[in-house]
């Protein structure tokens, strides 16, 4: 065991007192537990929260969704009496107010790492050092804070104050200071509230419990101070930079005194309803087991794989009885149907979560309508939305790569009838104009007000990409599902339907090439037959996907799969992703920043997207045969790892340098991608 925790040590990213001690590069990096069910815990190195999305527990009420902040933060001051009698406190934790931020306990810290869970070191004064790290039960609306007086002077005694911050609102709001006193008991070091209704996420009341356990008792010499207060005007700076609403205030119920001793660990211990059990506690705080366990099934070895393996662990949930899913990102987004086909390969495939996937497939199956899958399950109510074209198109991709494993022996057959009957869906026509063009055995998409490709930033009444016509990465897909189709029925010894879409998918195949390919040599266009009857000669990166698919419409040896190649790499390659469009367009917005308006402007204006990045460096690879530079490419997003949302990679990038990571901290996407990819490659790599 002590090789695997040094292995496990090895992968940890580790901050020192120069970037802790710096407000803008401490309350820059974010750190993330989840607990596997919609649950997380997030916040800044710092110990600061700068999003409305940041707190000790965001809990899944109705798992994976109906997501609720109840546990902001703990506020920590250690206080050390010294031999001679003098006492001093030492505030550890960090706020910011309008115009001021205290108190600054990230002065104080010497050491921060992230594996196996964020763990912070003080060293509050001479001789005196204390830690704290945050684990979250797996499966349960928990978090588990751990207190450790590391060393403290000979004769010196020390005491930790607690004043807990709650909240009872959903998670992509605000709390605000009312009238409500919560109910609260107290018994032998366990604290219940019951806290009121949260609006649009339950019409009952909801329990939280916080427990303060010593070596699995409740701590001696705990004391209990009730004093119920508001604290007022939390900045969370993000939203103050996004222009929204960005002050909140919090409800102290009062404040928890406990003596600390050398290797003697407090926990502390907050859940959504009763205490949880200690075994439970202990296999949380034991979380270096769960790690071993996730790389013991995936063919990462090397520290960047490994540690995007972690980080797509994030992802997976699997809620017993419900269902299974991956969320797209945090701290914000739910599980959404494109998001999880794309991410699906990297963050199961590639980890050896076969069985996950086939969840995740049929759980989506099962929720088709109309020949699509949703593209969003909505984090309150039931109604899924159905409002993308290429979703469905994305889950034919990922009914390949899981079938290709070997290890879903059932999957072709169970997936069949359904799969045909998008198949048909499509031919006839479904929501939103999307039909099947029989000039050309294209697919048309696309009507005024809606966004259906992954271009799909929308404000009020305008939407800044509607690309309405035949986008190029749509028919890359469809051509891909037609010849899914066809080694599908020839695993289903189906041989009438192998041949029918071999067919579909050569006449699909010939309409594209001649249609996309461009005369001025610069790839393909980006959507043809657009309502004004023209083609849209804008470069954007949606060509790539015409050549990484598994079936793609582009050969790798045709002229045009280099003109791809180099017109991308020319125009919208960056050392973080691919640009969502070139710089020499009038369109173009180099910066995502602002208001929501400006934000939204340039999502697909410029911006630069990381999951881009793996398809690309495919691409790249299969027409120039050289898989080291594609590897190349991928390690430069290793260095991000450091620098926003720890661990993680960003959901995106500003489109000129120094492309500032911006939007979700931790995206899917960007880690399974990167992962898939990076895996992919070293093997051609040592094939080749």
């Amino acid at each position: 065991m002590s090789q695997q925790l040094e292995d496990i040590s090895a992968l940890a990213i580790q901050l020192d007192a120069g970037v802790l001690r710096a407000d803008g590069s401490a309350l820059r990096r974010e750190w993330l537990v989840t607990n596997g069910a919609g649950a997380f815990a997030s916040g800044t190195v710092a110990g600061a929260n700068t999003r409305r999305y940041h707190g000790l527990l965001t809990a899944a009420l109705n798992a994976p969704l109906g997501r609720a902040l109840l546990l902001s933060k703990l506020e920590e001051v250690i206080e050390i009496t010294l031999p001679g009698g003098s006492t001093q406190q030492f505030p550890l934790s960090c706020n910011i107010y309008p115009g001021a931020m205290y108190p600054q306990g990230n002065h104080l810290l010497t050491d921060w790492s992230s594996r196996p869970d964020p763990q912070w070191k003080w060293e509050p004064c001479a001789g005196v050092s204390f830690s704290k790290r945050v684990a979250m039960p797996q499966g349960l609306n928990a978090v588990c804070v751990e207190y450790s007086l590391l060393s403290l002077p000979k004769g010196a005694s020390a005491r930790l104050l607690i004043n807990p911050l709650l909240a009872w609102r959903d998670f992509h709001s605000h709390m605000k200071a009312c009238s409500t006193l919560l109910p609260v008991t107290y018994k032998d070091g366990r604290l219940a509230f019951t806290m009121p209704p949260i609006q649009n996420v339950t019409a009952l009341p909801t329990a939280l419990t916080l427990e303060v356990l010593c070596q699995g008792t409740p701590a001696p010499g705990l004391d209990w101070n009730p004093a119920p207060e508001w604290y007022y005007n939390f900045l969370h700076t993000w939203e103050a930079d996004r222009g929204l609403d960005s002050c909140e205030d919090l409800y102290c119920p009062g404040q928890l005194a406990l003596p600390l001793a050398p290797t003697q660990p407090v926990v502390i211990t907050a859940s959504a309803g009763n205490a949880v059990p200690l075994d439970t506690v202990n296999k949380a705080l034991n979380s270096s087991d769960r790690v071993v366990e996730l790389l013991a099934h995936s063919p990462a070895k090397d520290t960047f794989s490994q540690q995007l393996c972690l980080a797509g662990a994030d992802f997976l949930i699997k809620v017993p009885h419900k269902r299974t899913t991956i969320m797209a990102g945090y701290p914000w987004f739910g599980d959404w149907g494109r998001d999880t086909m794309i991410a699906l390969p990297g963050i199961c495939l590639v980890n050896g979560e076969v069985d996950s996937a086939v969840e995740i497939l049929s759980s989506f199956a099962r929720a088709a309508d109309g020949g699509m899958i949703p593209n969003r399950f909505p984090d309150y109510g039931d109604t899924p939305e159905y409002n993308t074209v290429d979703a469905t198109l994305w889950m034919f991709n990922a009914i390949w790569l899981t079938h290709c494993t070997g290890k879903a022996p059932d999957l072709a057959a169970q997936m069949w009838p359904l799969l045909e009957s998008i198949v048909k869906a499509h031919q006839q026509g479904t929501r939103h104009n999307i039909h099947v063009d029989p000039a050309d055995n294209l697919l048309y998409a696309g009507e005024h007000g809606v966004q259906l490709t992954w271009m799909d930033a929308k404000v009020g009444d305008w939407v800044v990409t509607p690309r309405i016509g035949k986008p190029v990465e749509i028919n890359a897909l469809w051509h891909n599902a037609l010849c899914v189709m066809a080694n599908l029925a020839d695993v289903l010894k189906n041989e009438s339907a192998a041949q029918k879409y071999r067919e579909l998918a050569a006449a699909t195949a010939d309409s594209f090439l001649a249609k996309f390919v461009r005369d001025d040599g610069k790839g393909l266009y980006d959507v043809i037959d657009c309502p004004d009857g023209g083609n849209d000669a804008s470069i954007r990166p949606n060509q790539v996907f015409a050549l990484s698919l598994p079936f793609a419409p582009v050969p790798s040896n045709h002229s045009a799969a280099a003109q791809i190649v180099n017109v991308v790499t020319a125009e919208l390659l960056t050392p973080c992703g691919l640009r969502t469009l070139s710089p020499r367009d009038s369109s173009y917005q180099p910066r995502y920043a602002g208001s929501p308006l400006q934000r939204d402007g340039a999502y697909h204006q410029g911006t630069v997207w990381p999951w881009l990045l793996g398809s690309f460096a495919e691409a790249a690879a299969a027409v120039t045969g050289d898989a080291s530079a594609s590897l190349a490419m991928l390690e430069q997003l290793h260095s991000q790892l450091t620098t926003f949302g720890i661990g993680s990679i960003a959901e995106v990038f500003d489109g000129d340098a120094p492309h500032r990571p911006n939007g979700c901290p931790a995206q899917a996407w960007s880690v399974a991608e990167t992962l898939r990819a990076w895996i992919n490659l070293k093997g051609d790599k040592a094939n080749g």
